[in-house]
Protein backbone atom coordinates (compact mmCIF):
# COMPACT_ATOMS: atom_id res chain seq x y z
CA UNK A 1 0.00 0.00 0.00
CA UNK A 2 1.17 3.51 -0.83
CA UNK A 3 -0.13 6.94 0.22
CA UNK A 4 -2.20 8.59 -2.50
CA UNK A 5 -1.76 12.25 -3.52
CA UNK A 6 -4.79 13.21 -1.42
CA UNK A 7 -3.12 11.95 1.76
CA UNK A 8 0.12 13.71 0.90
CA UNK A 9 -1.74 17.00 0.44
CA UNK A 10 -3.53 16.53 3.77
CA UNK A 11 -0.19 15.90 5.48
CA UNK A 12 1.18 19.04 3.85
CA UNK A 13 -1.83 20.97 5.16
CA UNK A 14 -1.29 19.56 8.65
CA UNK A 15 2.34 20.67 8.49
CA UNK A 16 1.20 24.16 7.45
CA UNK A 17 -1.22 24.17 10.39
CA UNK A 18 1.71 23.41 12.70
CA UNK A 19 3.57 26.37 11.24
CA UNK A 20 0.61 28.62 11.99
CA UNK A 21 0.47 27.26 15.54
CA UNK A 22 4.16 28.08 16.00
CA UNK A 23 3.40 31.72 15.15
CA UNK A 24 0.40 31.71 17.52
CA UNK A 25 -1.98 32.40 14.65
CA UNK A 26 -4.28 29.49 15.61
CA UNK A 27 -4.91 27.77 18.96
CA UNK A 28 -2.24 25.29 20.01
CA UNK A 29 -4.78 22.52 20.51
CA UNK A 30 -5.80 22.63 16.83
CA UNK A 31 -2.62 20.97 15.63
CA UNK A 32 -2.78 17.73 17.69
CA UNK A 33 -6.53 17.45 17.12
CA UNK A 34 -6.11 17.79 13.37
CA UNK A 35 -3.27 15.26 13.46
CA UNK A 36 -5.32 12.76 15.41
CA UNK A 37 -8.28 13.15 13.06
CA UNK A 38 -6.06 12.76 10.02
CA UNK A 39 -4.45 9.63 11.49
CA UNK A 40 -7.87 8.14 12.24
CA UNK A 41 -9.13 8.84 8.72
CA UNK A 42 -5.99 7.36 7.19
CA UNK A 43 -6.18 4.24 9.37
CA UNK A 44 -9.86 3.60 8.61
CA UNK A 45 -9.33 4.16 4.89
CA UNK A 46 -6.34 1.81 4.88
CA UNK A 47 -8.28 -0.93 6.68
CA UNK A 48 -11.20 -0.58 4.27
CA UNK A 49 -8.85 -0.82 1.28
CA UNK A 50 -7.06 -3.88 2.67
CA UNK A 51 -10.34 -5.69 3.23
CA UNK A 52 -11.52 -5.10 -0.31
CA UNK A 53 -11.24 -8.29 -2.37
CA UNK A 54 -9.18 -8.02 -5.54
CA UNK A 55 -11.26 -8.05 -8.73
CA UNK A 56 -10.77 -11.09 -10.89
CA UNK A 57 -9.34 -10.46 -14.34
CA UNK A 58 -9.64 -12.45 -17.56
CA UNK A 59 -7.71 -11.77 -20.75
CA UNK A 60 -9.25 -12.63 -24.11
CA UNK A 61 -6.45 -13.10 -26.62
CA UNK A 62 -5.91 -15.44 -29.59
CA UNK A 63 -3.35 -18.19 -29.02
CA UNK A 64 -1.59 -17.26 -32.26
CA UNK A 65 -0.60 -13.80 -33.46
CA UNK A 66 1.25 -12.55 -36.52
CA UNK A 67 4.37 -10.44 -36.18
CA UNK A 68 3.84 -6.79 -37.09
CA UNK A 69 0.03 -7.12 -37.20
CA UNK A 70 -1.93 -5.10 -34.64
CA UNK A 71 -4.58 -7.03 -32.71
CA UNK A 72 -7.15 -6.16 -30.08
CA UNK A 73 -6.71 -7.58 -26.57
CA UNK A 74 -9.73 -7.54 -24.26
CA UNK A 75 -9.57 -7.49 -20.46
CA UNK A 76 -12.61 -8.41 -18.39
CA UNK A 77 -12.73 -7.40 -14.70
CA UNK A 78 -15.28 -8.86 -12.29
CA UNK A 79 -15.94 -6.60 -9.30
CA UNK A 80 -16.76 -7.70 -5.76
CA UNK A 81 -19.62 -6.59 -3.53
CA UNK A 82 -18.44 -2.97 -3.27
CA UNK A 83 -17.78 -0.24 -5.76
CA UNK A 84 -14.10 0.05 -6.66
CA UNK A 85 -11.91 2.42 -8.60
CA UNK A 86 -8.93 0.70 -10.20
CA UNK A 87 -6.13 1.51 -12.65
CA UNK A 88 -5.32 -1.37 -15.01
CA UNK A 89 -2.14 -2.14 -16.93
CA UNK A 90 -1.62 -5.41 -18.78
CA UNK A 91 1.91 -6.79 -18.40
CA UNK A 92 2.39 -7.63 -22.07
CA UNK A 93 5.77 -8.75 -23.52
CA UNK A 94 8.47 -6.11 -23.28
CA UNK A 95 8.98 -4.08 -26.43
CA UNK A 96 5.57 -4.69 -27.97
CA UNK A 97 3.72 -1.59 -29.14
CA UNK A 98 0.55 -1.00 -27.11
CA UNK A 99 -2.10 1.71 -27.29
CA UNK A 100 -4.94 2.19 -24.81
CA UNK A 101 -3.00 1.43 -21.61
CA UNK A 102 -3.18 2.12 -18.70
CA UNK A 103 -6.93 2.44 -18.14
CA UNK A 104 -8.90 3.72 -15.11
CA UNK A 105 -12.18 1.98 -14.36
CA UNK A 106 -14.99 2.44 -11.84
CA UNK A 107 -16.29 -1.05 -11.11
CA UNK A 108 -19.94 -1.31 -10.11
CA UNK A 109 -20.74 -3.88 -7.39
CA UNK A 110 -21.33 -7.39 -8.74
CA UNK A 111 -20.82 -6.40 -12.39
CA UNK A 112 -18.32 -7.05 -15.14
CA UNK A 113 -16.34 -4.31 -16.83
CA UNK A 114 -14.41 -4.85 -20.02
CA UNK A 115 -12.20 -2.83 -22.30
CA UNK A 116 -9.90 -3.48 -25.24
CA UNK A 117 -6.51 -2.12 -26.14
CA UNK A 118 -4.38 -2.53 -29.26
CA UNK A 119 -1.16 -4.54 -29.29
CA UNK A 120 1.42 -5.08 -32.04
CA UNK A 121 3.94 -7.95 -31.70
CA UNK A 122 7.42 -7.05 -32.88
CA UNK A 123 9.14 -10.46 -32.68
CA UNK A 124 8.22 -14.01 -33.59
CA UNK A 125 8.36 -16.91 -31.16
CA UNK A 126 6.82 -17.66 -27.78
CA UNK A 127 5.77 -14.60 -25.79
CA UNK A 128 4.53 -14.46 -22.20
CA UNK A 129 1.98 -12.21 -20.50
CA UNK A 130 3.05 -12.33 -16.85
CA UNK A 131 -0.18 -10.94 -15.40
CA UNK A 132 -2.27 -7.79 -15.07
CA UNK A 133 -1.10 -4.99 -12.80
CA UNK A 134 -3.84 -3.31 -10.73
CA UNK A 135 -3.75 -0.18 -8.60
CA UNK A 136 -6.80 -0.02 -6.32
CA UNK A 137 -7.96 3.27 -4.85
CA UNK A 138 -9.16 3.39 -1.25
CA UNK A 139 -12.78 4.52 -0.73
CA UNK A 140 -11.65 7.97 0.52
CA UNK A 141 -8.76 8.06 -2.02
CA UNK A 142 -6.11 8.30 0.71
CA UNK A 143 -4.26 5.11 -0.23
CA UNK A 144 -3.32 3.04 -3.24
CA UNK A 145 -2.91 -0.70 -3.24
CA UNK A 146 -0.89 -2.46 -5.92
CA UNK A 147 -1.37 -6.07 -6.95
CA UNK A 148 -0.71 -8.38 -9.89
CA UNK A 149 -3.54 -10.73 -10.80
CA UNK A 150 -4.54 -13.09 -13.60
CA UNK A 151 -2.49 -16.16 -14.50
CA UNK A 152 0.42 -16.05 -16.90
CA UNK A 153 -0.46 -16.66 -20.53
CA UNK A 154 1.77 -17.74 -23.39
CA UNK A 155 1.03 -16.93 -27.02
CA UNK A 156 2.78 -17.93 -30.21
CA UNK A 157 3.80 -15.21 -32.65
CA UNK A 158 3.98 -16.51 -36.21
CA UNK A 159 5.40 -14.98 -39.37
CA UNK A 160 3.04 -12.57 -41.07
CA UNK A 161 0.47 -14.85 -42.72
CA UNK A 162 -1.92 -12.02 -43.63
CA UNK A 163 -0.72 -11.94 -47.29
CA UNK A 164 -1.59 -15.63 -47.61
CA UNK A 165 -5.20 -14.92 -46.67
CA UNK A 166 -5.40 -12.30 -49.43
CA UNK A 167 -3.74 -14.58 -52.00
CA UNK A 168 -6.21 -17.36 -51.21
CA UNK A 169 -8.94 -15.25 -52.84
CA UNK A 170 -7.04 -15.00 -56.13
CA UNK A 171 -6.28 -17.38 -58.93
CA UNK A 172 -2.78 -18.75 -59.41
CA UNK A 173 -1.80 -16.21 -62.07
CA UNK A 174 -3.34 -13.29 -60.20
CA UNK A 175 -1.68 -14.38 -56.97
CA UNK A 176 1.69 -14.60 -58.70
CA UNK A 177 1.34 -11.11 -60.09
CA UNK A 178 0.18 -9.80 -56.70
CA UNK A 179 3.54 -10.69 -55.12
CA UNK A 180 5.49 -9.05 -57.94
CA UNK A 181 6.23 -12.03 -60.18
CA UNK A 182 6.26 -11.33 -63.92
CA UNK A 183 4.38 -14.32 -65.28
CA UNK A 184 4.75 -15.04 -68.98
CA UNK A 185 1.57 -16.60 -70.26
CA UNK A 186 1.85 -19.80 -72.15
CA UNK A 187 -0.87 -21.91 -73.65
CA UNK A 188 -0.92 -25.63 -74.08
CA UNK A 189 2.73 -26.41 -73.46
CA UNK A 190 3.58 -28.42 -70.39
CA UNK A 191 4.76 -31.84 -69.43
CA UNK A 192 1.55 -33.47 -68.13
CA UNK A 193 -1.42 -34.12 -70.43
CA UNK A 194 -4.42 -32.08 -69.35
CA UNK A 195 -7.21 -32.29 -71.94
CA UNK A 196 -8.21 -32.33 -75.61
CA UNK A 197 -9.74 -29.20 -77.12
CA UNK A 198 -10.42 -27.48 -80.41
CA UNK A 199 -7.45 -26.02 -82.23
CA UNK A 200 -6.76 -22.34 -81.53
CA UNK A 201 -4.75 -19.91 -83.58
CA UNK A 202 -1.24 -19.90 -82.18
CA UNK A 203 -1.12 -23.60 -81.23
CA UNK A 204 2.03 -25.34 -82.42
CA UNK A 205 1.76 -28.19 -84.92
CA UNK A 206 3.11 -30.68 -82.37
CA UNK A 207 0.04 -30.05 -80.21
CA UNK A 208 -2.33 -31.30 -82.91
CA UNK A 209 -3.69 -34.79 -82.32
CA UNK A 210 -4.07 -36.11 -85.88
CA UNK A 211 -6.05 -39.20 -84.93
CA UNK A 212 -8.60 -37.15 -83.02
CA UNK A 213 -8.61 -34.61 -85.86
CA UNK A 214 -9.43 -37.33 -88.41
CA UNK A 215 -12.12 -38.75 -86.17
CA UNK A 216 -13.77 -35.41 -85.36
CA UNK A 217 -13.12 -33.92 -88.85
CA UNK A 218 -11.78 -30.70 -87.32
CA UNK A 219 -8.46 -29.74 -85.84
CA UNK A 220 -8.04 -31.02 -82.27
CA UNK A 221 -5.15 -29.99 -80.02
CA UNK A 222 -3.68 -31.59 -76.96
CA UNK A 223 -3.39 -29.26 -73.98
CA UNK A 224 -0.76 -29.88 -71.35
CA UNK A 225 -0.18 -28.47 -67.88
CA UNK A 226 2.94 -28.06 -65.84
CA UNK A 227 4.01 -31.26 -64.17
CA UNK A 228 2.63 -31.73 -60.69
CA UNK A 229 3.91 -33.81 -57.81
CA UNK A 230 7.33 -32.15 -57.83
CA UNK A 231 9.23 -31.03 -54.74
CA UNK A 232 10.47 -27.64 -53.52
CA UNK A 233 12.90 -27.33 -50.60
CA UNK A 234 13.70 -23.94 -49.09
CA UNK A 235 17.20 -23.76 -47.62
CA UNK A 236 17.09 -20.81 -45.22
CA UNK A 237 20.14 -19.28 -43.55
CA UNK A 238 19.79 -18.70 -39.78
CA UNK A 239 23.32 -17.36 -39.26
CA UNK A 240 24.64 -13.90 -38.54
CA UNK A 241 24.11 -12.58 -42.06
CA UNK A 242 20.34 -12.68 -41.55
CA UNK A 243 20.44 -10.35 -38.54
CA UNK A 244 20.55 -7.31 -40.83
CA UNK A 245 17.37 -5.23 -40.77
CA UNK A 246 15.40 -3.37 -43.41
CA UNK A 247 12.78 -1.31 -41.63
CA UNK A 248 11.23 -2.90 -38.53
CA UNK A 249 11.93 -6.51 -39.53
CA UNK A 250 15.15 -8.46 -39.87
CA UNK A 251 16.19 -10.10 -43.12
CA UNK A 252 15.31 -13.43 -41.57
CA UNK A 253 11.74 -12.37 -40.74
CA UNK A 254 11.21 -11.09 -44.25
CA UNK A 255 12.77 -14.25 -45.68
CA UNK A 256 10.30 -16.39 -43.75
CA UNK A 257 7.42 -14.29 -45.08
CA UNK A 258 8.67 -14.75 -48.65
CA UNK A 259 9.22 -18.48 -48.06
CA UNK A 260 5.62 -18.86 -46.95
CA UNK A 261 4.36 -17.08 -50.07
CA UNK A 262 6.29 -19.24 -52.55
CA UNK A 263 5.43 -22.35 -50.51
CA UNK A 264 1.74 -21.56 -50.61
CA UNK A 265 1.79 -21.05 -54.38
CA UNK A 266 3.78 -24.25 -54.89
CA UNK A 267 1.27 -26.19 -52.82
CA UNK A 268 -1.53 -24.80 -54.99
CA UNK A 269 0.38 -26.10 -58.01
CA UNK A 270 0.24 -29.61 -56.53
CA UNK A 271 3.89 -29.74 -55.47
CA UNK A 272 5.36 -30.76 -52.12
CA UNK A 273 7.23 -28.19 -50.04
CA UNK A 274 9.89 -28.67 -47.37
CA UNK A 275 12.32 -26.47 -45.46
CA UNK A 276 15.78 -26.79 -43.95
CA UNK A 277 17.06 -24.05 -41.63
CA UNK A 278 20.82 -24.01 -41.20
CA UNK A 279 23.64 -21.82 -39.92
CA UNK A 280 22.37 -21.05 -36.43
CA UNK A 281 19.33 -23.01 -35.18
CA UNK A 282 18.62 -26.03 -37.38
CA UNK A 283 15.16 -27.22 -38.34
CA UNK A 284 14.04 -29.79 -40.88
CA UNK A 285 10.53 -29.98 -42.32
CA UNK A 286 10.22 -32.84 -44.84
CA UNK A 287 8.43 -32.01 -48.10
CA UNK A 288 4.65 -32.31 -47.80
CA UNK A 289 1.78 -31.45 -50.08
CA UNK A 290 -1.79 -30.43 -49.49
CA UNK A 291 -3.50 -27.47 -47.85
CA UNK A 292 -2.35 -28.52 -44.37
CA UNK A 293 1.34 -28.32 -45.30
CA UNK A 294 1.42 -24.53 -44.91
CA UNK A 295 0.19 -24.91 -41.32
CA UNK A 296 3.03 -27.36 -40.65
CA UNK A 297 5.55 -24.86 -41.98
CA UNK A 298 4.11 -22.11 -39.78
CA UNK A 299 4.21 -24.25 -36.63
CA UNK A 300 7.74 -25.47 -37.28
CA UNK A 301 9.31 -22.10 -38.06
CA UNK A 302 7.49 -19.52 -35.95
CA UNK A 303 10.08 -19.62 -33.13
CA UNK A 304 13.22 -19.73 -35.30
CA UNK A 305 15.61 -16.86 -34.66
CA UNK A 306 18.95 -16.15 -36.38
CA UNK A 307 22.08 -16.21 -34.26
CA UNK A 308 25.40 -14.44 -34.47
CA UNK A 309 27.30 -17.45 -35.81
CA UNK A 310 29.03 -18.15 -39.11
CA UNK A 311 27.11 -20.23 -41.64
CA UNK A 312 28.65 -23.49 -42.85
CA UNK A 313 27.17 -23.88 -46.33
CA UNK A 314 28.89 -27.20 -47.00
CA UNK A 315 27.49 -28.71 -43.80
CA UNK A 316 24.01 -27.54 -44.80
CA UNK A 317 24.37 -29.00 -48.29
CA UNK A 318 25.60 -32.31 -46.85
CA UNK A 319 22.66 -32.50 -44.45
CA UNK A 320 20.15 -31.74 -47.17
CA UNK A 321 21.71 -34.31 -49.50
CA UNK A 322 21.34 -36.98 -46.83
CA UNK A 323 17.78 -35.99 -45.90
CA UNK A 324 16.33 -35.28 -49.36
CA UNK A 325 16.99 -38.13 -51.76
CA UNK A 326 14.43 -37.22 -54.40
CA UNK A 327 15.38 -34.61 -57.00
CA UNK A 328 13.99 -31.23 -55.94
CA UNK A 329 14.16 -27.54 -56.60
CA UNK A 330 16.36 -26.15 -53.80
CA UNK A 331 16.05 -22.41 -53.15
CA UNK A 332 18.86 -21.16 -50.89
CA UNK A 333 18.18 -17.77 -49.30
CA UNK A 334 21.14 -16.00 -47.70
CA UNK A 335 23.12 -12.75 -47.71
CA UNK A 336 26.08 -13.62 -49.88
CA UNK A 337 29.43 -11.86 -49.44
CA UNK A 338 32.49 -12.14 -51.62
CA UNK A 339 34.36 -14.18 -49.00
CA UNK A 340 31.58 -16.81 -49.11
CA UNK A 341 31.80 -17.59 -52.82
CA UNK A 342 34.26 -20.51 -52.66
CA UNK A 343 32.51 -22.26 -49.76
CA UNK A 344 29.12 -21.70 -51.31
CA UNK A 345 30.28 -22.94 -54.71
CA UNK A 346 31.52 -26.17 -53.13
CA UNK A 347 28.16 -26.63 -51.42
CA UNK A 348 26.24 -25.91 -54.61
CA UNK A 349 28.30 -28.45 -56.56
CA UNK A 350 27.33 -31.08 -54.01
CA UNK A 351 23.65 -30.16 -54.22
CA UNK A 352 23.60 -30.04 -58.02
CA UNK A 353 24.54 -33.72 -58.20
CA UNK A 354 20.90 -34.41 -57.41
CA UNK A 355 18.94 -31.16 -57.25
CA UNK A 356 18.26 -28.00 -59.22
CA UNK A 357 19.64 -25.08 -57.18
CA UNK A 358 18.67 -21.41 -57.08
CA UNK A 359 20.42 -18.90 -54.78
CA UNK A 360 18.65 -15.75 -53.58
CA UNK A 361 21.20 -13.27 -52.24
CA UNK A 362 19.63 -10.54 -50.13
CA UNK A 363 20.82 -6.98 -50.61
CA UNK A 364 20.41 -4.33 -47.93
CA UNK A 365 18.07 -1.59 -49.08
CA UNK A 366 20.31 1.05 -47.50
CA UNK A 367 22.95 0.26 -50.13
CA UNK A 368 20.62 1.27 -52.95
CA UNK A 369 19.65 4.41 -51.04
CA UNK A 370 23.33 5.33 -50.58
CA UNK A 371 23.83 5.24 -54.35
CA UNK A 372 20.63 7.14 -55.11
CA UNK A 373 21.26 9.96 -52.63
CA UNK A 374 23.16 13.00 -53.84
CA UNK A 375 26.55 13.49 -52.17
CA UNK A 376 26.93 17.07 -50.95
CA UNK A 377 29.99 16.65 -48.73
CA UNK A 378 32.96 14.38 -48.14
CA UNK A 379 31.04 12.12 -45.80
CA UNK A 380 28.29 11.57 -48.35
CA UNK A 381 30.85 10.89 -51.09
CA UNK A 382 32.66 8.32 -48.94
CA UNK A 383 29.35 6.66 -48.10
CA UNK A 384 28.37 6.37 -51.77
CA UNK A 385 31.83 5.14 -52.76
CA UNK A 386 31.88 2.49 -50.03
CA UNK A 387 28.42 1.25 -51.04
CA UNK A 388 29.45 1.07 -54.70
CA UNK A 389 32.62 -0.85 -53.80
CA UNK A 390 30.72 -3.30 -51.65
CA UNK A 391 28.09 -3.90 -54.33
CA UNK A 392 30.84 -4.46 -56.88
CA UNK A 393 32.39 -7.16 -54.68
CA UNK A 394 28.97 -8.79 -54.32
CA UNK A 395 28.55 -8.74 -58.08
CA UNK A 396 31.92 -10.47 -58.53
CA UNK A 397 30.82 -13.23 -56.13
CA UNK A 398 27.52 -13.61 -57.98
CA UNK A 399 29.25 -13.75 -61.37
CA UNK A 400 31.60 -16.45 -60.10
CA UNK A 401 28.59 -18.61 -59.26
CA UNK A 402 26.82 -17.82 -62.52
CA UNK A 403 29.98 -18.86 -64.40
CA UNK A 404 29.32 -22.36 -63.05
CA UNK A 405 25.70 -22.21 -64.31
CA UNK A 406 24.20 -21.43 -60.89
CA UNK A 407 21.09 -19.22 -60.91
CA UNK A 408 21.63 -16.24 -58.57
CA UNK A 409 18.96 -13.70 -57.65
CA UNK A 410 20.36 -10.40 -56.33
CA UNK A 411 17.33 -8.88 -54.62
CA UNK A 412 16.21 -6.74 -51.70
CA UNK A 413 13.81 -8.13 -49.11
CA UNK A 414 10.92 -6.30 -50.77
CA UNK A 415 11.73 -7.97 -54.10
CA UNK A 416 12.32 -11.45 -52.66
CA UNK A 417 8.74 -12.89 -52.74
CA UNK A 418 8.20 -11.93 -56.39
CA UNK A 419 11.66 -13.13 -57.43
CA UNK A 420 11.22 -16.54 -55.79
CA UNK A 421 7.76 -17.06 -57.26
CA UNK A 422 8.86 -15.94 -60.72
CA UNK A 423 11.87 -18.29 -60.76
CA UNK A 424 9.84 -21.19 -59.39
CA UNK A 425 7.21 -20.81 -62.13
CA UNK A 426 9.88 -20.40 -64.81
CA UNK A 427 11.59 -23.64 -63.76
CA UNK A 428 8.30 -25.50 -63.86
CA UNK A 429 7.45 -23.99 -67.22
CA UNK A 430 10.80 -25.04 -68.68
CA UNK A 431 10.53 -28.56 -67.22
CA UNK A 432 13.95 -28.37 -65.53
CA UNK A 433 12.91 -30.76 -62.76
Amino acid sequence: MRPAPALIWLLAGWALLGLLVSFALVPTLAWPLAGGLLALLALVDALRLRRQPLPSVRRDLPEALAVGIERAVELVLEAGARRQRVDVFDLHPVGWEATGLPRRLDLAPGSDSRFAYRLRPVERGNADFIGVHLRLHAPWRLWWRRATVAPEQRVRVFPNFAPLAKLALLGDEQASRAVGAHVRRRRGEGTDFHQMRDYRIGDSLRQIDWKATARMRRLISREYQDERNQQLVLLVDTGQRMLARDGNLSHFDQTLDAALVVSWLALRQGDAVGLLAHGGPRRWVPPQRGAGAIDVLLRETYDLQPQSVATDYLAAATELTLRQRRRSLVMLVTNLRDEDSEDLLTAVRLLRQRHHVVIASLREQVLDQALDDDAHDLRGALRATSAARYLQQRAVAHDALRAHHVAVLDVTCAELPGALVERYLAIKREGLL
